[in-house]
C-alpha cells in the first residue's frame, strides 16, 4: 500500500510504502529533507506531524523524545506513514539534486598522519566522477550488509580525469570496519559503496560570514567546504576552529595554515583539549565550541557549520542560540555518530 506525504509550506508531494520510512521514500525520489545519520541516532530530520498516522522504528530518546513524539514530533528516518501524511519540515534545496548511486571503488592509497587516522583515497570508475555537494557523504556496504559512513573531504571539483574521494577514517578499537582499515586494508582491495547523501553541505545562496566548527576526523567535510570556497574564489569571512585532543591530533595542521594563504578571507584557529607537556603549545586551549563564544559573543549575522562528535555539536548548537543569538536555521550540522552512539552504548 503507497501512501502521499506533503511537505509544507513547500507543498512538495512523494509517494511512500507502509513500511518504508519517510526519509527513505524522499531520498529515493530526489526530495530535499534535513537528515544526517539516517539511523536515528542524531535528530537532524526531527519535523513536526500535522496529519496522519506513523509509527516509528528503533530511535535514541535524544533524538527524539517520548515527550517530542506525544507532542507531534517524528523522525523521518524512522517514521513509516500508516496513512497519508502532511509534515511541516523546511526542504533543502539541493540535497536531492544529484543521483544516489551504487557503484564499486578501489582503494588507491592509505595514508596514516596521526597514529589513530588513516586518509584513505578512493579511485572511481573511470571517466565516472561522483557527483555531490560538498560536506555530504557516502556508505560503504559491508559484506554482512552492515553500512559504514564517511563523509568525502576534497571537493567535487578536485577529482579530475581520474575520479576519486578522499576519506578520513578514525580507529575505533573493536569497530569492524575501521579495525580493517587499519590491519588487514591494502591498496587495490575493492569496495562497495553508495552516495552521496546528507544535508550537511555549503549554502552559497547567502554572504554571510561562516564558523567552521570542526572536532577531530570531523575535518573531513568542513575540508571540502573550504575546497569548494577557494574553487569559487569566495569572499566570504570564514573562519575554521578545529578542536583535538592533543598536537598530534591536528593531523591535517599544515594543510589548514597553507589554506588560509590560499583563501585570504579564511582564518584558522586549532584548539586542543588535552595538550601533552611534550606538544608545548601555546595556542588556545578547553573546548572548542566555547572558543568560539569567546571570539563571537554575538552570532546572529552568521552560518555555522559543525561537524564531529555528537557532544560537541550538540552542545554548539544548544549554546549558539541560546547565548550567542544565533538564528536556529543557520546551525548545518553532521555529528559523526559511531556504531555505539547508534546504539546507545
Amino acid at each position: 500500500m503507497t501512501f502521499t506525504v506533503i511537505v509544507q509550506p513547500s507543498g512538495r508531494t512523494f509517494s511512500a510504502d507502509r513500511d518504508e520510512p519517510i526519509l527513505a521514500a524522499a531520498i529515493r525520489q530526489g526530495v530535499g529533507l534535513p537528515y544526517g545519520c539516517k539511523d536515528g541516532a542524531c535528530g537532524s530530520c526531527k519535523c513536526r506531524l500535522l496529519e496522519g498516522r506513523v509509527i516509528h522504528g528503533a530511535h535514541q530518546s535524544k533524538a527524539l523524545s517520548a515527550e517530542e513524539e506525544e507532542n507531534g514530533w517524528v523522525l523521518t528516518c524512522q517514521a513509516a506513514p500508516q496513512t497519508d501524511v502532511v509534515l511541516e519540515a523546511r526542504t533543502v534545496p539541493g540535497a536531492g539534486e544529484f543521483p544516489v548511486r551504487k557503484m564499486p571503488s578501489r582503494v588507491a592509497s592509505i595514508v596514516k598522519p596521526a597514529p589513530d587516522v588513516a586518509i584513505l583515497s578512493m579511485q572511481l570508475p573511470a571517466n565516472d566522477p561522483l557527483r555531490y555537494h560538498a560536506g555530504q557523504y557516502i556508505e560503504f556496504i559491508l559484506r554482512d550488509g552492515a553500512r559504514r559512513s564517511y563523509s568525502m573531504a576534497n571537493a567535487p571539483h578536485t577529482q579530475g580525469d581520474k575520479p576519486f574521494i578522499e576519506l578520513h577514517v578514525r580507529h575505533l578499537p573493536g569497530g569492524k570496519f575501521t579495525d580493517h582499515v587499519f590491519g588487514a586494508m591494502k591498496e587495490k582491495e575493492i569496495l562497495r559503496m553508495e552516495g552521496p547523501f546528507g544535508s550537511f553541505f555549503l549554502r552559497e545562496d547567502t554572504e554571510k560570514p561562516m564558523i567552521l566548527l570542526a572536532s577531530g576526523t570531523g575535518l573531513a567535510p568542513i575540508k571540502a567546504i573550504i575546497e569548494q570556497l577557494q574553487f569559487k574564489g569566495s569572499q566570504r569571512k570564514a573562519v575554521l576552529y578545529w578542536g583535538c585532543r592533543s598536537k598530534t591530533d591536528l593531523y591535517l595542521h599544515d594543510w589548514a595554515m597553507e589554506a588560509t594563504k590560499t583563501l585570504p578571507h579564511l582564518s584558522y584557529i586549532p584548539v586542543l583539549s588535552e595538550p601533552k607537556p611534550e606538544d608545548a603549545w601555546t595556542g588556545r586551549t578547553g573546548l572548542v565550541h566555547h572558543a568560539v563564544m569567546h571570539d563571537h559573543p554575538n552570532l546572529l549575522q552568521h552560518q555555522v557549520y559543525a561537524c564531529g562528535a555528537p557532544i560537541m555539536v550538540e552542545s554548539a548548537q544548544r549554546d549558539f542560540i541560546a547565548r550567542c543569538g544565533l538564528p536556529d536555521d543557520e546551525f548545518y550540522a553532521d555529528s559523526f555518530t559511531s556504531e555505539a552512539d547508534k546504539h546507545g552504548g
